[in-house]
């Protein structure tokens, strides 16, 4: 199976503080699946490192007060083109981000909130019938 995976999961040095993490449980699934790395954010223009970001309504703000939206619109709409080119039918996107968190989002103080919502990008695979979990998932979703 071709799975779309958060980039910053498979240690790429691409999150907003220029660090990546190895997820062990992705790293299990790299021996039976083809894993598509995708970030977002770097698909939408945005450098490494940058300033953290939150969802705010309907807006991503960073942390300085910058309303990065549409980087992440178009991030967003990069990676479906991706998912589409490699007939993913699966994500595992980065739990709690502003573009890939699924069913839990900062809420935009930069607090450390979480509220039920949806990333950007996990938002517009759903919608695109694309099953999205986060990294904590994977244990239930594949039995290991």
């Amino acid at each position: 199976m071709n799975i779309l995976v958060s980039a910053c999961l498979l240690n790429v040095q691409c999150r907003y503080d220029g660090s990546g993490m190895l997820h062990s449980s992705v790293e299990k699934l790299m021996s039976a699946h083809h894993l598509i790395p995708v970030c977002p954010e770097i698909f939408g223009g945005l450098g490494i490192p940058r300033s953290p970001a939150e969802l705010k309504d309907d807006r991503v703000i960073s942390y300085i007060g910058e309303d990065i939206t549409d980087n992440y619109k178009i991030g967003a709409e990069e990676t479906l083109k991706l998912a589409k080119l490699y007939n993913c039918k699966l994500a595992i996107l980065k739990e709690r981000s502003p573009s890939c968190g699924f069913g839990a989002v900062y809420d935009g103080s930069f607090t450390g909130i979480k509220i039920e919502g949806n990333g950007m990008t996990a938002k517009l695979l759903s919608e695109n019938g694309i099953e999205v979990i986060g990294e904590s998932k994977i244990s239930d979703y594949f039995g290991i």
